[in-house]
């Protein structure tokens, strides 16, 4: 088992922000420690008996967290929203250790108004109602920094005491079916052209998962993709069993040669890999509009583009031109996103077409 410490709560009460600082902290202080969003581990069908997927997403992160244990991780940060009358599923290979977050119903007002997104605030404050005077560990974020929280939680919980880390060959996937896979550096468009073909593909009909990579697989110190496959291919397994016949996955690629991890971890599905590029121009200004918050999904852990300074943007930029150059020739599919809208850019995805996306 794996000490996993899940911050639970409404939306708005703090819990992945806070989860990303306690992922942060232990990470500075040389715990090799994971942090997945548990919303993360649920796109895909739901199946009739579990229509808000929270069963699903227990299972789906007993499978991930198996792999970072297996990867050398000593524990893992789990935010996200619970069922309000179940509370958190039975999730077996984790040494589960929770704690609610809360706010006033003004303060959650206010942070779900100043996020955006697709939040019912309506929907939230009911869910608040519903959980608040819940037993067991609990800490309000009203008024407090978010260090200030995060230190509230370590010391009110004493998580985590982790084991010595210890390793095992990661599993490979047996599941068959078809998987498009978008990469790409950053700023490139790969979550929202990708966020684009799993809407379309839903409304097409098909029986679609969608999974960031990134989102599933932070570590500090950094696994790489031989975890991203491992956890990808741990999530097939667990959205096949939910009914679905195809999945697209996006998340970075700066070699060649990291595409074979992915077809390793999964080497009875089908696998097409569509390789994103722009200009140097393009990925500044999206880098730019990134940093200021104009992201398509805000409030997600992780943005490394995020609050950055100018200079640090060039950089990224910069490097993000020199990776695209590397890459080119690598994978099935060349995708340019410089000229076209993403939904556009997904069609031609979904459809096959031709034409001056893809070559």
């Amino acid at each position: 088992m794996i000490p996993v410490l899940w911050l639970w709560g409404p939306p708005g009460a703090g819990k992945t922000t806070v989860g990303w600082e306690v992922f942060e902290q232990l990470g500075c202080e040389g715990v090799a420690v994971g942090f997945v969003d548990i919303d993360q581990l649920g796109m895909c069908p739901a199946p009739p008996s579990d229509p808000d997927r929270h069963q699903l997403k227990a299972r789906a992160l007993d499978a991930v967290i198996t792999n970072f244990r297996d990867a050398g991780t000593q524990c893992v940060v789990v935010p996200g929203v619970t069922d309000p009358v179940r509370g958190i599923e039975p999730v077996p290979h984790a040494d589960l250790t929770t704690c609610r977050l809360r706010a006033s119903p003004a303060e959650l007002a206010r942070r779900i108004t100043v996020r955006g997104g697709a939040t019912d605030l309506a929907e939230a404050l009911r869910h608040a109602e519903a959980v608040d005077g819940a037993p067991h560990h609990a800490v309000d974020t009203t008024g407090l920094s978010v260090a200030e929280v995060a230190r509230l939680v370590r010391d009110q919980t004493g998580w985590p005491d982790p084991p010595a880390p210890t390793r095992t060959a990661l599993r490979p996937s047996e599941e068959s079916g078809e998987i498009l896979l978008l990469c790409g550096p950053a700023a490139v468009g790969k979550s929202t052209v990708g966020w684009h073909v799993y809407q379309q593909l839903l409304r097409a009909g098909r029986t679609a998962a969608f999974v960031d990579l990134d989102q599933i697989s932070f570590s500090r110190p950094q696994l790489g993709h031989d975890l991203r496959a491992a956890n990808l291919a741990a999530l097939w397994r667990t959205f096949r069993d939910a009914g679905a016949d195809c999945l697209v996955a996006v998340g970075p690629l700066d070699q060649p040669e990291d595409l074979a991890a992915y077809r390793a971890a999964l080497p009875a599905a089908t696998i097409t890999s569509y390789l994103l590029d722009a200009s140097r121009d393009v990925l500044l200004d999206r880098a730019t509009r990134r940093a200021r918050g104009e992201s398509p999904a805000p409030g997600l852990a992780g943005d490394v583009l995020l609050a950055q300074p100018p200079d640090r943007l060039a950089e990224i930029a910069d490097q993000a031109a020199r990776t695209v150059d590397a890459l080119r020739g690598t994978g099935d599919l060349h995708v340019n996103t410089d000229h076209l809208p993403p939904a556009e850019i997904a069609r031609r995805i979904t459809t096959g077409r031709g034409g001056p996306a893809l070559s």
